[in-house]
């Protein structure tokens, strides 16, 4: 087992592999900006090292400030978390250079499936279905309105290497193809430093549901079930539950069975996420996460599986300790992401002092957060302020028991909002209520557009 493992993130999720590295007995250190210095894993972890100023490239994106916190902390392996650095494969190249264990998938499997154009070959190849689309990167205006006349309008110009809901436009107008793709080559190139984009067709009214697999290294390979992600502002989350209401079992084992079998045929180890598009009673492949999801604590709820110590059991070189028939999910979970924006403005983030902090409490409520009064929500990272997750033997009674808990949550602070009270106007919505709902739920329930990404 690990000596010391090395947190390369920020926030609730740094704090939420501080506490586990801590029930496992490990020694754990983490790295920090200069804006992080008084967070709450700051304060856990044994040892906290600062790595940088408050700008993510000069801090929790530098590989070299990483690499030298580990050495000075005697680490011998890196948790990258979500987010930043935690898919990135010259990053887990660099640490099994410097003899540090990545907790992951190999640099190889980072490279397959962390760029969407190459995950979409990966996949095919493995029997996934994929959308109608390019199979390579579109690189000219006239390639990218062949690949339109072909597929059929509407499509989505999305970035190879982009993620979080950034880096896309839907066009449904043969007219608007050049100046949406030219914009997305250009937003692209500035957020993720690669201007590749690929063309896909669009499908104005799915449902976005997710599989959670595990893998060990000795070939050995589970799902843990579905997560639906359906409820989504700009293409990102915001309400996830299991199971998925309104599919059928049919449908799920269709997914479920393609995910294990492609994350077999690909060699992946550790924890990942294969995500998926479906209308119609028909599934379609969208992209995979090979790294813990936000979401995650949903499935933890339901079955009793502690997904970070599975990570780093696995990345130990240790073979999963339960098989398929091991995983047997109970109840519904239901997570609320209370983010810093306001939902009355289009979600924009509201950075502020919180002056007030009282999280919810009661049976089968979690609440994984990094907040506290006194904390400045910075502008520089992302505005989740804490997750809400709640279990209950079915939906009706967790979603009931997610209300009485957004109700209870009490978050304050000049000029600051949150989408607790939006939240709570969803778990109300007749179509989410019947589980009929899709992805275009909150753009409905604003009466505008507004969700869809631009260049519609």
């Amino acid at each position: 087992m690990f000596k010391t493992v090395l947190v390369a993130n920020r926030g609730e999720i740094a704090l939420r592999i501080v506490r586990t590295c801590k029930e496992l007995g490990i020694r754990v250190a983490v790295v920090h900006s200069t804006a992080d210095a008084d967070s709450a894993a700051v304060r856990l972890a044994d040892q906290a090292v600062q790595i940088g100023p408050p700008p993510a490239r000069q801090s929790y994106l530098s590989i070299p400030a990483i690499i030298e916190a580990a050495r000075l902390c005697g680490a011998d392996a890196v948790h990258p978390g979500y987010g930043f650095l935690s898919e990135d494969p010259d990053f887990a190249q660099v640490c099994a250079d410097h003899g540090i264990t990545f907790i992951g998938p190999s640099p190889r499997v980072l490279s397959a499936l962390g760029d969407k154009v190459h995950s979409r070959g990966a996949v095919v190849g493995a029997g996934l279905p994929v959308l109608p689309g390019s199979h390579t990167a579109t690189s000219t205006a006239a390639q990218a309105h062949a690949v339109a006349e072909h597929v059929g309008y509407p499509v989505i110009v999305k970035a190879s290497a982009g993620g979080g809901g950034r880096g896309m436009a839907v066009v449904d107008d043969p007219r608007e193809l050049a100046g949406a793709f030219a914009r997305t080559r250009s937003e692209a190139r500035a957020l993720f430093g690669d201007g590749r984009v690929y063309l896909e067709r669009y499908l104005g009214s799915s449902r976005h549901v997710e599989v959670q697999v595990l893998a060990d290294r000795f070939g050995n390979v589970v799902h843990l079930g579905e997560r639906d992600c359906s409820v989504q502002r700009r293409r990102q989350k915001l309400l996830e539950e299991t199971p998925s209401p309104g599919l059928s079992s049919c449908l799920l084992d269709g997914m479920t069975g393609a995910a294990t079998h492609a994350a077999r045929a690909l060699g992946l180890t550790g924890a990942a996420t294969f995500e998926f598009l479906v209308e119609k009673d028909v599934f379609y492949f969208m992209e995979a996460n090979c790294r813990l999801q936000v979401e995650h604590p949903v499935t933890e709820m339901v079955t009793g599986v502690d997904l970070v110590r599975e990570q780093i059991m696995i990345a130990a070189g240790e073979p999963l300790s339960f098989g398929q028939d091991g995983v047997a999910p109970r109840g519904a979970a239901v997570e609320c992401r209370i983010n810093a924006e306001d939902p009355e403005r289009g979600f924009m983030p509201t950075p502020a002092v919180i002056d007030a902090f009282v999280p919810p409490g009661g049976p089968f409520t979690r609440v994984d957060t990094h907040g506290h009064a006194g904390l400045r929500v910075s502008p520089e990272y992302d505005s989740l302020l804490a997750k809400v997750v709640v279990w209950a033997p079915d939906r009706a009674a967790a979603l009931r028991r997610m209300d009485r808990a957004l109700t209870e949550f009490r978050i304050e602070g000049e000029g600051l909002r949150t989408t607790a009270g939006f939240l709570r106007q969803v778990l109300d919505h007749p179509a989410f209520l019947a589980g009929t709902h899709s992805t275009r739920l909150v753009e409905a329930m604003l009466g505008r557009p507004g969700d869809r990404p631009e260049g519609q």
